[in-house]
Formats: structure tokens, sequence, C-alpha cells
């Protein structure tokens, strides 16, 4: 059964609509009749959300039923709007301890490269399960399988693939709301943060800014956060190097995926998709300035992505293409002085830090690597 209805809930996450149609399914398979609207509990939240679901039907009446929500990012740019969500509910046999719920991961839905487990986060899984057990039978456990139909296309469109997410899009929100990387809010909220870190008592003049959740997460293993205040940056990143001049910070560590910051050695400093893109094109230039053979370098426009450029450079000469690294990273750090200099004149000094799809500190410019050496933190040669 499917009905219309005015989408009174957006900017959420990809997780929450999950949860919203996962909810729907399981009160269709406990016999219930479809609502369009689920009440959902969100974890170290007060107050529930209201969240719309698109249809719902039982498969096999007490067997089996099938939820569809549809995902509203909210009025930012993302690839996930308008995203269908399917999720079958059935029953998993009786159960009495943790493992009473079974997530499958259907068409569309991240696995992990290595040991293919469905690709999700701990607020995913527990926005799952709090708002799922109280709905079931004393003892009932429960199977859900995730299906995104056009998951997998998506995922070609990210960086998911570099960090050893394949097959489709990832259950990764942390939290309920869309943090909009690409908004003028996001950029206003990001620069009251910069104002509260410089104006604190302990700060003395060094900032690492990471662009995305995956670099703060390698700037807390890696120790960069016990040596200077760490703040994510979204895809605004040349009027964040701005506003730091301005706020007194003197040094200042770009630290990032290298198929992220190599847009920055290209001059362009809002780095969302759908604004710019341009990788490969900076990364054949750079190669040709490095004194790289055209004919070695002009069949990576053809490769799909910056990571598989790096793959088959590394596969014909590994020294040379860690010197080419080494210069873009150095290439960030100009373009970056270059581009705050338009605005005015700061003590303010920029060194950049790329990781790989490993996750591992690998490539830097002078001033980046003089950072690093300061802070006692070394950069990470896997071969």
């Amino acid at each position: 059964m499917a009905e219309t209805f005015p989408r009174d809930q957006s900017g959420l996450t990809l997780p929450v609509w999950v949860a919203a149609a996962a909810r729907a399914a399981v009160q269709i398979l406990c016999g219930e009749p479809f609502q369009a609207r689920q009440t959902l509990e969100v974890p170290d939240r007060s107050d529930p959300l209201v969240v719309a679901v698109q249809s719902g039907a039982p498969l096999r009446p007490g067997h089996d039923a099938l939820a569809i929500s549809r995902c509203d990012p909210g009025p930012g740019l993302d690839l996930t709007r308008d995203l269908e969500i399917w999720v079958r509910a059935s029953w998993r046999g009786q159960s009495q301890g943790a493992d009473w719920l079974e997530l499958i991961p259907g068409e569309g839905v991240g696995r992990l490269e290595g040991d293919q487990q469905l690709c999700i986060s701990d607020f995913a899984r527990r926005l799952l399960q709090l708002n799922l057990r109280p709905l079931l039978p004393e003892g009932r456990g429960l199977r859900l399988d995730l299906i995104l139909p056009v998951g997998r296309s998506l995922a070609e469109r990210t960086s998911n693939a570099a960090f050893g997410v394949v097959d489709g899009l990832a259950l990764i929100g942390t939290q309920a709301e869309v943090q909009a990387s690409a908004s003028p809010e996001q950029l206003a909220h990001t620069l009251d943060q910069l104002r509260a870190l410089t104006q604190s008592a302990g700060f003395k003049g060094d900032l690492v800014l990471v662009i995305g959740e995956n670099g703060r997460d390698l700037a807390r293993r890696s120790g960069l956060v016990d040596q200077a205040p760490v703040l994510k940056a979204g895809n605004w990143i040349g009027p964040l190097l701005v506003a730091a001049a301005e706020v007194g910070v003197q040094n200042l560590l770009l630290l990032g995926y290298h198929g992220k910051l190599i847009k920055l050695a290209g001059g362009i400093f809002h780095t969302h998709h759908h604004l710019a893109d341009g990788r490969l094109e900076v990364l054949m230039a750079l190669a040709i300035e490095q004194g790289w053979p055209a004919e070695r370098v002009r069949p990576l426009m053809e490769l799909a992505s910056v990571e598989a450029a790096l793959q088959e450079l590394d596969a014909w000469n590994r020294e040379r293409t860690r010197a080419l690294w080494q210069a873009i990273a150095g290439a960030v750090e100009a373009r970056s002085q270059s581009y705050l200099a338009r605005y005015g004149s700061w003590p303010l000094e920029i060194g950049a830090v790329l990781f790989d799809r490993s996750r591992r500190l690998r490539w830097a410019g002078p001033r980046g690597l003089a950072f690093l050496e300061c802070w006692g933190v070394e950069l990470e040669d896997p071969h």
C-alpha cells in the first residue's frame, strides 16, 4: 500500500531514512497497518524525529514485509537526494542474546572490501536497535535486508572505494542531521568553531585543518591532535584559510586525502565535486611539469580516479611517483599561500600533508614536513 505525503522532515542522514523504512517494515511484519510517518528515537537526543516513509506492504503475511523510504538530505548538494531505500524485514527464529538483529547488505549497500561485511557506523546500528527492539515479540530475532537500488552507481561518484568500501554506499552517518559541507550555513558554523578555538586560553597559534571525517580520525591516531587544535573543514577551504589568518593562526597544517587536496594544487578552493573537479587534469599537468613523458601521462585521463592513476604510476616507477606526490603537496602549499595573499598580508605559514587510501600519512610539502618534524610526527612509507 502506498500513500502520497508532503515531505515534513528534511536534512537527515541516510541511516535515519533506513531506520524509518525498517521500522515501518517491522510494524507490517508484526501485523500492524502501514504507517507513513515513523517516530524515531535518536541516540543521545531527547526529542524524537518524525520521518516520512513512502510505502510498505507485506510480502508473505507473517513472514516478511517491505517498506520504502526516500532520502531527503536537505537543501545542500548531496548525491543521496531522492535515493530510494528498500528494507525487507523477516523473522530470524528465536533469539535470546545480543545477536537478535541480523543486517544483510543487499544491492547498492556498501561492504568492507576485506571481509565483505556491511559498512555501517555505530550510530546507524544503534539507531536501528533502539527503534526496532521494542516492536519485537519476546525472544524473536529479526533479519533486515537493506537495498539501495541505485547505490552502486552513486558510490562510483564518491571516494568510498579509496577507503575500502565496495559495491555501494556505506551507512556511516554519525548523527541524525546532515552537516552540509558545501552550504553557507556549514561555513558559518565552522567559522564559529574556528573563533572559539583561537580564543581559548591554551591557543598558541597552531592549527590543523582536516578535510573530512577520515582526516579527523587520522589526526587523532597520528597524535596531531595532541600537538595543535584540530578543526574539521567542509568544502570551503579558501574562506577558512583567510579566516584563520584574520583570527591570528600562525602555523596551519592542511591534512586531507590526496584525492581531495590535489584540487588545491590546481587552484580549486571550494572542493565539492558538484562545483569543480579537475583532479586528474591537475595530476597530469603536474606530472608533465615534473618531466614525466607525455605518452605515460596521457592515458591517465581515461582512468576513473586519482587513486587509480596513483597505482598506475606507482607500478611504472615507484620513486618517481613518490617524488611527484611530494611535488603535489608542495603545490598545495604554494597555491594556498598565493590564495591567501590575494586577500591580505598575514604572518600565516601553510603546510600540507596528504594521506592515502589506507589512511597513512604519505606525502608532505616543505612546510608540512617541517611542522611534522617539530611536532614529532613522521610520514609513513609502505615500501
